[in-house]
């Protein structure tokens, strides 16, 4: 039987097409010095035999049917791996130019979905790895599982889901058919909340509310910095909240600030915030994440009251039962056309994207690992500020519609100041 992907997975492809949508997802690993290219190839050779995904290609299918993963008959890592000297000075700037053309590249579509580069040269001795996937291939939590793969068996954490899913239980269907039959009522009861729920999910939002970041181009800057995962969790703890609230609150005070530095006032702004529903059942390949959508408090100045408010906002969005129904929801959006869908995506004002990364020190070769970041795509929205915790680290890795945000290094001074807000309401 063809395995077909799933609604979510080609929602996502299909957004490839749209140079603004595009949902490539860049990862940037720097390490303490170069690395032997042959344990490079070596271990994306593993990766693609772990995960099938990273050797199989979309292939269309016949008219109203989904497209098909398919074995690449051609493959060759030598496709897909490439390796590069930086030429003196080797900066850092240099380095996040390659990362930001990643995010702003399509991939081949008759080969697989991804690709990576080697890169050494830096002037402070260091070397980098540079990964780019489509957002179909896998998403965020997924990829920090097929990065165990990358690493030295030594330095692996155990904590990770199977990368290759067992099959489903006949029985958890009959499980459901029976309780129906049972409690006719609240299966009718549950069935109409999940109905409003994913009604709210889906509905048409105006935007963006931002009176500044409204245009939308597919120009990208990407920028970095690194904060405490300690001071962040305390900070939301302080709050009431969690780190994830304390980091969407962070994301929050930078973009009222970058608004007051254009002399503009602003209140709540729509953002999307992924949701993972990864299960233990699931592969590390496929997207196992769902984006809702939530009215952040920007123009809140008190950080405490914010992240407080920021937490009751994103608990409610996360108990939504249209969680539940994300593949039949991107169905649905699939059905649509593609103006339209893209439309409303360009209505989100912002993105944040917590993703929790390794909490142990890695090494790639037996070379430590330095530092990771993680550049999520817009999706049509005029930023995605992505968290990639790495032992006690937040790494933020920023991901920047130019047409949006011109000025993008004052809206990272910005986002820094918003950081320091926090962690200083936390103390």
């Amino acid at each position: 039987m063809a395995d077909h992907l799933s609604s979510t997975d080609d929602f996502m492809w299909s957004l490839g097409f749209d140079p603004v949508l595009r949902s490539t997802i860049v990862t940037l690993t720097v390490l303490e010095r170069t690395v032997d290219w042959r344990v490079i190839v070596d271990r994306f050779d593993r990766i693609s035999n772990v995960v099938p995904r990273f050797r199989q290609r979309v292939r269309r299918s016949a008219r109203f049917r989904r497209p098909c993963w398919a074995t690449d008959p051609d493959f060759d890592l030598d496709n897909h791996l490439r390796r590069l000297t930086l030429p003196e000075p080797g900066t850092a700037e240099a380095l996040l130019d390659l990362a930001r053309s990643a995010a702003m590249s399509d991939f081949d579509r008759d080969r697989p979905l991804w690709q990576a580069t080697f890169v050494d040269g830096l002037g402070d001795g260091t070397a980098a790895l540079v990964c780019s996937f489509d957002h179909a291939l896998t998403d965020g939590i997924g990829a920090v599982q097929i990065a165990a793969v990358l690493y030295d068996g030594d330095s692996r954490t155990t904590s990770f889901v199977p990368l290759v899913a067992p099959p489903a239980s006949p029985l958890l269907g009959a499980a459901r058919v029976e309780a129906a039959v049972r409690h006719p009522l609240d299966t009718a009861m549950a069935g109409l909340a999940a109905v409003f729920s994913i009604y709210r999910s889906v509905r048409p939002v105006s935007g963006p509310r931002s009176p500044i970041m409204r245009s939308r181009t597919p120009i990208r800057r990407v920028d970095t910095m690194e904060v405490s995962c300690r001071g962040l969790k305390q900070a939301g703890i302080a709050a009431g909240g969690s780190l994830n609230d304390a980091f969407i609150a962070a994301v929050a005070g930078g973009i009222r600030r970058y608004h007051e530095c254009h002399d503009e006032s602003v209140r709540d702004l729509i953002m999307s915030m992924p949701v993972s529903i990864r299960t233990p059942r699931d592969s590390a390949g496929g997207n196992r994440a769902t984006l809702t959508r939530v009215a952040v408090p920007v123009g809140a100045t008190d950080p405490t009251e914010r992240i407080a408010e920021i937490h009751r906002r994103t608990t409610s969005a996360r108990e939504e039962r249209s969680l539940g129904y994300t593949d039949l929801i991107a169905a649905g959006l699939n059905a649509l056309p593609r103006s339209y869908v893209g439309s409303e995506l360009r209505h989100v004002d912002f993105i944040a994207s917590d993703v929790p990364g390794f909490p142990v020190h890695l090494r790639l070769g037996g070379v430590p690992v330095k530092e990771q970041y993680a550049f999520s795509p817009t999706l049509g929205a005029s930023v995605n500020t992505t968290l990639l915790s790495y032992v006690d680290t937040c790494s933020i890795g920023i991901n920047v519609d130019t047409g949006a945000i011109p000025d993008y290094r004052v809206f990272r001074d910005c986002l820094a100041a918003g950081f320091e807000e926090v962690l200083t309401s936390g103390t």
